[in-house]
């Protein structure tokens, strides 16, 4: 919290320092993060081309990682291109309206958790598939995988009301330099000049209740996959049963390994530039790495992309 003198006047803009500290080689940055972008946009069109041509990828778990996909793109898209727009627009790319600010740490928040819940609702739908695969297709049928997936979005989309509203009733009165390269919580509660033990809470309390929910859902599905894995005599059924969620299982690993290190915290981070580093692994590496996991580790969807664009090297996979 900053300290606020009598002379102070209400900040309607904010400027990101995002990475000044690499100033001198901000182009090979921007180039960098810029091909990182594009191949996040390219991978997860992909996986969503190649799920909506390929009739035999037409299953709940498709489903899912389709709109895992769609959210992919929406996440990056939402910090990358401001974060680019610094490296090379000078002054004017850094600058950020307060409105513009509180709405792109809305819909950050917004996407975070949505992925919390897809990814949650993915578990489940794997130990449906290994541990009770007569029932699956009462279980998991296109309607409650509609169902499902749009409660995903719609408590994803509750969960930044209670924490933005506290924060747009925080008062900044300078200095107005967000140290990230995103409008995230830390930094701009560092700005502000009001009393954030309020904030500070409600952030803890409302991240750790999306990390518990949706990790207890995950930790449970696995819990009882692998009970089911070790009750299998034949070691080749174990393994293939095991596939079908090897890809999910890394992904989960890398995505809430991050959060849980970045958001179960109740004071602004000591370190800042760590903050940055990290922030650049859960906002831009995992969403690029998530669909080459995908193709990488699940057959499926690896022979439906050579399907689809004809590569002849996966043909036959």
């Amino acid at each position: 919290m900053q300290p606020c003198d009598q002379n102070w006047t209400h900040i309607t803009e904010f400027v990101m320092v995002g990475f000044a500290e690499v100033h001198e080689t901000r182009l090979l940055f921007f180039t960098l993060f810029l091909t990182m972008y594009l191949l996040t946009l390219v991978e997860n069109l992909a996986i969503i081309l190649a799920v909506g041509l390929d009739h035999r990828l037409r299953r709940p778990m498709y489903v899912f990682l389709t709109h895992l996909s769609c959210l992919e793109i929406w996440y990056t898209s939402v910090t990358v291109p401001k974060m680019l727009a610094g490296f090379i627009a000078g002054d004017g790319g850094k600058n950020i309206s307060y409105a513009g600010c509180l709405s792109q740490l809305f819909i950050f928040t917004f996407l975070g958790a949505t992925e919390c819940f897809l990814l949650a609702a993915m578990a489940y739908d794997r130990y449906v598939a290994i541990c009770m695969p007569l029932r699956y297709g009462a279980l998991v049928s296109w309607g409650s995988c509609i169902r499902l997936s749009a409660a995903c979005w719609l408590v994803g989309f509750l969960t930044p009301i209670l924490p933005i509203y506290l924060m747009s009733r925080l008062t900044f009165c300078g200095p107005n330099v967000i140290d990230h390269f995103f409008c995230d919580a830390s930094p701009l509660l560092a700005l502000s000049c009001s009393d954030v033990t309020l904030k500070e809470t409600a952030d803890f309390l409302v991240s750790l209740a999306v990390l518990l929910t949706s990790s207890t859902v995950i930790a449970v599905s696995y819990g009882n996959i692998v009970w089911t894995l070790l009750r299998i005599r034949s070691a080749a059924e174990r393994r293939k049963a095991f596939s079908t969620c090897a890809a999910h299982l890394t992904v989960v690993s890398l995505f809430y390994g991050t959060l849980f290190f970045m958001y179960v915290r109740t004071k602004v981070a000591p370190s800042i530039n760590f903050n940055k580093v990290v922030s650049v692994f859960y906002s831009i590496v995992t969403p690029m790495l998530n669909p080459l996991i995908y193709s990488l580790r699940n057959k499926e969807v690896k022979g439906a992309l050579g399907r689809a664009f004809s590569f002849r090297s996966w043909k036959g996979q």
